[in-house]
């Protein structure tokens, strides 16, 4: 009702002419995972996975566990059930925690926020022109992925603080080379929850082929639903059921058999295509936007550096925002992980990322947070 309701109301009215009046709801932040969450905890208890839990309060910090409670991962009660009762914080899991919620502040304000102010310019304003429609869908891309994966390091670094073991929900998803293994890499603990809580008891692959698609195609249906009650959303979700039922029925087997580099290219031109459909706001901008990527229209420089003079200046963020998609420190980080001086100089470089950060918020109004669409 809270999410769904007007945007029902809207549909109506439009297909049988009616004036029902939008009712005034204020959607409560987090509605869309801790909704997840207490199903999951229902379902689990319903099949016997887990015991039940008796104490109230106990069951409420679950469900409203701070850290997590906006912004993902989805955490299933099985996950934390043990440490819900039994924590046990020390020094180690508390250092870990305040690194891994300093590389999740960085990812946000210091990345993802730089590069809504090229994504909200281009979009906001219908900007025409390839070039630039290219830009305004690649800063998208990795604004939503700064955000998303930003704010799941901020949550697990916090839960680790307080002796919360939270799963991982991001794993370098841009250099996937299918989109089926982009699914897997991208917001994990979502879907995975479609997977175990719609997809098999719908009953998976194992029924005939005809059912088998009908469970795809519902399972991104509600996937594009379950981000916001737009037909944006539901054409997201319903445009990658397309693609994973073509990956799955044959094209995994072409890609199998062409250079890695050209998996990838076509994996990171459906995802940024996904990515527009998402930001977008209307079906006309969904096709307009789509129109201005693959058919060519010179972009008026011009006048966009007349009214905007600071886009060159933005622009110079796709620099870090390229090498931290990708898993180059990552490799570093585990191959130095024992030097003691890697070590020192990785803390200063924290402390440092930090104290930007705090920088770029006092200085700075705009602080773009993209859940309040859900």
């Amino acid at each position: 009702m809270f999410k769904y309701y007007n945007f029902a109301i809207d549909n109506l009215n439009a297909i049988f002419n009616l004036s029902i009046k939008h009712f005034p709801l204020v959607l409560p932040i987090g509605i869309s995972f801790y909704t997840f969450q207490i199903i999951s905890y229902l379902i689990d208890l319903y099949k016997g996975k887990i015991p039940v839990q008796k104490n109230l309060l106990t069951l409420a910090l679950y469900v409203s566990l701070f850290s997590q409670l906006i912004a993902g991962p989805i955490v299933r009660y099985e996950t934390v059930y043990e440490e819900l009762q039994n924590r046990k914080e020390n020094l180690r899991d508390v250092a870990y925690g305040f690194k891994r919620f300093i590389i999740g502040l960085s990812k946000k304000v210091l990345i993802s926020n730089q590069m809504a102010v090229i994504a909200d310019y281009i979009f906001d304003n219908n900007v025409g022109g390839t070039s630039i429609s290219w830009i305004g869908a690649l800063a998208y891309t990795f604004q939503i992925y700064f955000d998303f994966s930003g704010y799941s390091d901020m949550a697990i670094g916090l839960g680790r603080i307080f002796g919360f073991h939270f799963l991982e929900n991001f794993n370098y998803p841009y250099i996937s080379k299918s989109i089926t293994e982009f699914w897997r890499r991208w917001h994990i603990s979502l879907s995975s929850w479609f997977r175990d809580y719609v997809y098999i008891p719908l009953g998976g692959n194992r029924v005939s082929k005809a059912r088998w698609l009908f469970n795809i195609c519902v399972v991104w249906s509600l996937t594009g639903l379950w981000h916001g009650a737009s037909w944006n959303f539901i054409i997201w979700g319903v445009y990658f059921a397309i693609i994973l039922i073509l990956e799955k029925v044959f094209l995994n087997k072409i890609l199998e058999k062409i250079p890695q580099i050209l998996q990838w290219i076509y994996s990171i031109i459906l995802i940024v295509v996904g990515w527009v459909i998402f930001r977008s706001t209307s079906i006309g901008q969904i096709e307009t936007f789509l129109v201005n990527l693959f058919t060519y229209k010179q972009t008026n420089w011009i006048a966009i550096l007349s009214e905007n003079s600071k886009i060159l200046y933005y622009l110079l963020y796709f620099i870090p925002a390229i090498i931290c998609s990708l898993p180059i420190l990552k490799v570093i980080r585990e191959d130095k992980l024992e030097n003691k001086y890697v070590i020192l100089v990785s803390n200063i470089i924290l402390i440092g990322m930090f104290m930007l950060c705090i920088t770029f918020l006092t200085s700075s109004t705009y602080n773009p947070f993209i859940y309040f669409r859900f």
